[in-house]
């Protein structure tokens, strides 16, 4: 009997709604952790989950038997409903609609790896929306400023 194989790993990137700054260093820990067991559950193998304060970076192994939309649903559903049922913000949490997905060889994980994990030292030099357009203009992305995530001065 044949098996199925495959080994393909996604980067993802979606923002709080409105951009908000609401991501604490103390929520962070729990959120990302949160996250990292979603994708288990979904036998999507969390490689890295990081973020700041706006937005989110997950990078995983994408199983054979779903797709990138149903895995960024799951945990974007489940992390919302999660923070408001405990009341982790003050207000009601919800991510911004869309999400950016990039492909790595398993070659360059470790890069992406460090790169997640290590947002916050990111972001003492570059901005979330110079990053993330950066990400597109990499991976050679047509895209148009006023479809990408909602932006704000920052």
């Amino acid at each position: 009997m044949a098996n199925t194989y495959s080994q393909v790993n996604i980067h993802c990137v979606f923002a709080v709604k409105g951009r908000e700054n609401i991501i604490s260093k103390a929520l962070q820990k729990r959120l990302f952790e949160y996250i990292s067991g979603i994708l288990s559950g979904k036998n999507a193998y969390p490689l890295a989950v990081g973020g700041w304060k706006d937005h989110i970076h997950i990078l995983f192994e994408l199983p054979t038997d779903k797709n990138i939309a149903e895995i960024v649903r799951e945990v974007k559903a489940s992390s919302t409903n999660w923070i408001n049922s405990l009341g982790l913000i003050k207000g009601k949490f919800s991510w911004q609609a869309g999400y950016g997905a990039f492909s790595y060889a398993k070659s360059q994980r470790n890069n992406v790896i460090n790169y997640i994990l290590n947002q916050e030292q990111h972001h003492r030099v570059k901005t979330f929306k110079e990053e993330y357009l950066e990400i597109l203009q990499k991976f050679e992305i047509d895209f148009n400023e006023q479809f990408v995530f909602e932006f704000y001065e920052e």
